[in-house]
């Protein structure tokens, strides 16, 4: 049974220069492109009960509110469903706001990235620090209580300096779940083909990871996952599906699902998806030994890490032999108990490398 779904959005008014999703498609696709989803979503949607259904892209809050209530008739929810809509804080406006809200959107992710308008600039996003609380103020005005906000270090330009009054302008704002993301530049951005002046090296983007991880732990928010912080009863139930490596649907243009053992990506191509929303860009059956490394790859993502005893039952294995090796190798950065492992702080910053030890 599949519980939960994505459904991507593709449109902005403009691309952030170091954005690789797909998105800052023109608003005049729009028509085109919610019926194409429609059809997508009515023939492989199956009636389950969501638990979580997370609305991203792009900009969803370009959308009018009737095109959001219309997504979301089509779906039976559980009764404590969570369901999130991402907006830009330009895009933010009262009576708009209330009507979300009434239709049963009950969480809203806001692209935040700094409070410096020189960054904010530099970076492509069409939002200044007075947007900021203009938009939070309106949005708790609307009547959510369950609010993120992303935030983005190693920023062109950014010192230490201006984290920490990004962190302190944040945590003024009293919302409920932070994510915090270092910037790397991925093919196929602006970024990737300008490569903008005063990145900061590694060394100080960790030294910034760190000082946001105990800041925020000092300010009464729990680091559940590498770049997610939350107070209590906050921790973002669809995005947890993924790390627990749960089934969840992905409608919308390139769009991600994992139903069974097999894993899909929509069209990329926006004419492609518009004329076969039923195709995939690519569909791929997982071994036994894929998903096993998947798992563990995902779980050490979260504080809580992998439950040793669990993942044996399930696949019948024995976690300790087979990985003995990688959990000597990197006993310094990992906790590992017999019952559970997981990383350290000092082993969030080598992450990858731990992780891709774990696969063949």
């Amino acid at each position: 049974m599949t519980e939960n779904a994505y459904i991507h959005i593709p449109f902005c008014k403009r691309k952030c220069r170091y954005c690789a999703f797909i998105s800052g498609l023109n608003i005049e696709y729009k028509e085109q492109y919610l019926q194409a989803l429609e059809k997508e979503i009515k023939t492989e949607y199956q009636n389950e009960e969501l638990k979580t259904l997370y609305i991203g892209g792009g900009t969803p809050s370009l959308l009018d509110t009737e095109d959001i209530q219309k997504i979301i008739s089509f779906f039976n929810f559980a009764p404590d469903v969570e369901i999130t809509l991402e907006v830009n804080p330009e895009t933010i406006e009262l009576n708009k706001f209330k009507k979300i809200r009434d239709i049963g959107v009950n969480r809203i992710s806001m692209g935040v990235q700094t409070f410096n308008n020189t960054i904010l600039e530099t970076i492509g996003r069409l939002h200044n620090e007075k947007t900021i609380y203009k938009a939070v103020k309106i949005i708790k005005n609307s009547g959510f209580k369950n609010i993120n906000t992303d935030i983005i270090y190693g920023l062109p330009t950014q010192t230490m300096k201006n984290l920490e009054q990004d962190v302190k302008k944040l945590l003024e704002l009293e919302i409920q779940h932070i994510s915090a993301y270092g910037l790397k530049i991925e093919d196929g951005t602006y970024f990737a083909l300008n490569l903008p002046e005063n990145l900061p090296d590694d060394e100080l983007q960790a030294e910034m990871y760190l000082y946001l991880c105990d800041i925020l732990a000092k300010n009464g928010y729990n680091h559940y996952e590498i770049s997610n912080f939350s107070k209590e009863g906050y921790e973002s139930k669809h995005n947890t599906v993924y790390w627990l490596n749960k089934n969840y649907y992905g409608f919308g243009l390139n769009a991600s699902g994992f139903i069974g053992n097999i894993r899909y990506k929509n069209f990329s191509l926006i004419d492609d998806y518009i004329e076969n929303p039923l195709g995939y860009e690519e569909k791929v059956f997982l071994s036994e030994m894929e998903n096993i490394e998947n798992e563990i790859f995902l779980a050490l993502r979260l504080k809580k890490g992998l439950n040793i005893t669990e993942f044996n039952k399930k696949y019948n294995i024995d976690f300790e032999s087979k990985y003995k090796n990688v959990i000597k190798k990197y006993e310094k950065f990992i906790n590992y108990n017999g019952e559970n492992i997981s990383l350290t702080k000092e082993g969030i910053l080598i992450s990858n490398e731990i992780m891709s030890e774990f696969i063949s």
